[in-house]
């Protein structure tokens, strides 16, 4: 009771911020999971983290629509028909967002908005006017950062309206991702790389390696997890490989028996998550976007998480010489692409229930963090302030992404000076993609709107809620916790592309 007393009390809280903390205190409130004692044991010591997903799972974690469905047919549920010009096909779909639900109330994901809006441009002038108000809707209206849009890979009258409108808007919300292709047309990824380096977006993921996947029918959401389309995921554990290598007496022993203990408990208490969903909390019998085929349950799967390889490595390595740790020397990276082989090794030994979309197993995917981590770096990245040169960099973190098909990428902000000479960013990210690299974000050092993670926030609003005024965004609290125990305003930053 003192804890919601606390939340109708905080000064911070906007209204409906305060309605979201409210309902999840009553969802913790119960406990109707049948979770092992040794899976309990490894959550009270901070080794499986649910990432706040709730003691009662009542929907999916995350949602993926197929919104070219929607587009094609309408919605019965909500009364809308087939959009006839640009204004209502960005109000159907800015309806239809009211109702796609997730882990944090809004939508993750939102759609590959160039192509969903494409065909309806007719007049240029009035498209940009109805794309600039469905954006600035969309950032004053879903006000949570994990609001994932995509572009791409083709170049689209609606994809260049879209970058121009973010580099006038400068908004964090929403996300976005270029699927960037062989066949991307060079313009269409400087556009983007200009907009990025204004507006920390879009980041650039490796459509060729998503499209082999997901039997080319994916969606970059939330942070940057790649899921399919017409599904999503029922939940992402995360496994705290940091804390974890602490239980072991030395390498060897953590690769043998002390993670594929983990693994099994962690799986098993991933099970329970997905069960009570599909089997108990009634979602796929009722929800009207899978009564209308938006979502189907055959293509779910669910993400085993892992953070803090870097502090495991070099917990094992047990050196402050920086040339000796992970990101610089040889032996500590294979160390690292050691543990992360027999972690997804152990993981594919495991059969997930409902997940027949993944072949029955879980995805791996490389974390990227919560503001209450201190000292313990996501998924597979290099410590910040350990960052080496960009020519070291990237093909270290390379060697790791081709186990995280649903989600690892790294972060590279660039100075101001980067502006003048975009193309030779995009070499960056074309020699990235080539070694193997999955995901590349992108920002510049000026810009008020910045990557924390996975999702981005203002600068200028995390300085207001510092000073304990309230903000729209509600991941500007998440941003500002990473500030503070991450260090994520002390990334290396690139010189001059």
């Amino acid at each position: 009771m003192s804890n919601i007393l606390d939340i109708i009390k905080d000064k911070t809280l906007t209204f409906e911020q305060r309605v979201v903390s409210l309902a999840k205190a009553a969802e913790n409130s119960i406990d109707v999971l049948d979770i092992s004692p040794e899976a309990q044991k490894l959550r009270d010591e901070g080794i499986i983290c649910d990432l706040f997903e709730g003691n009662a799972p009542y929907r999916p974690r995350y949602i993926v629509p197929d919104y070219e469905k929607f587009m094609e047919k309408g919605s019965e549920f909500l009364g809308l028909k087939p959009a006839n010009d640009i204004w209502e096909a960005t109000n159907n779909l800015l309806i239809l967002y009211k109702h796609v639900p997730s882990i944090t109330t809004f939508p993750v994901y939102i759609g590959n908005i160039d192509t969903l809006l494409e065909p309806y441009i007719e007049d240029e002038e009035e498209a940009y006017k109805a794309i600039k108000l469905f954006l600035l809707h969309i950032d004053r209206t879903l006000t949570d950062s994990f609001c994932h849009a995509n572009i791409g890979p083709e170049d689209t009258k609606a994809g260049r309206i879209i970058l121009k409108a973010q580099r006038e808007l400068e908004t964090a919300i929403p996300n976005i991702t270029l699927k960037y292709s062989l066949n991307t047309p060079d313009e269409l990824a400087i556009d983007s790389i200009n907009t990025a380096l204004v507006t920390a977006k879009p980041s650039f993921a490796n459509h060729e390696m998503f499209s082999s996947e997901f039997n080319n029918n994916y969606a970059i959401v939330s942070c940057y997890n790649g899921l399919t389309i017409g599904g999503g995921s029922y939940t992402l554990v995360r496994l705290n490989l940091a804390g974890l290598a602490k239980k072991a007496k030395d390498a060897e022993d953590f690769i043998n028996n002390v993670l594929p203990y983990a693994v099994d408990k962690m799986a098993g208490y991933m099970d329970e998550r997905v069960k009570f969903i599909v089997e108990e909390s009634g979602f796929f019998e009722t929800h009207f976007l899978v009564k209308e085929g938006l979502l189907n349950k055959d293509r779910f799967t669910a993400m085993f998480g892992m953070f803090g390889l870097a502090e495991a490595v070099n917990y094992f390595i047990n050196s402050e010489v920086q040339s000796d740790r992970f990101g610089h020397s040889q032996r500590a990276n294979e160390l690292g692409v050691k543990i992360i082989a027999k972690l997804e090794e152990e993981v594919n030994k495991h059969n997930a229930p409902y997940c027949q979309i993944s072949d029955s197993k879980y995805l791996l995917h490389a974390q990227v963090g919560i503001e209450t981590d201190y000292g313990i770096s996501p998924g597979c990245r290099i410590p910040i302030g350990e960052e080496p040169d960009l020519n070291i960099h990237i093909p270290q973190t390379a060697m790791f992404h081709k186990y995280f098909p649903s989600g690892i990428g790294d972060i590279f902000p660039f100075e101001e000076t980067a502006k003048k000479n975009p193309e030779s960013i995009l070499d960056i990210i074309k020699g990235a993609f080539r070694e193997g690299m999955r995901y590349f974000s992108l920002y510049s050092s000026d810009s008020d709107v910045i990557r924390i993670t996975g999702y981005l926030v203002k600068k200028s609003d995390m300085e207001k809620l510092a000073r304990g005024e309230q903000v729209l965004q509600d991941t500007v609290v998440l941003g500002l916790g990473s500030a503070n125990n991450a260090r994520i305003l002390e990334r290396k930053v690139r010189k001059n592309g």
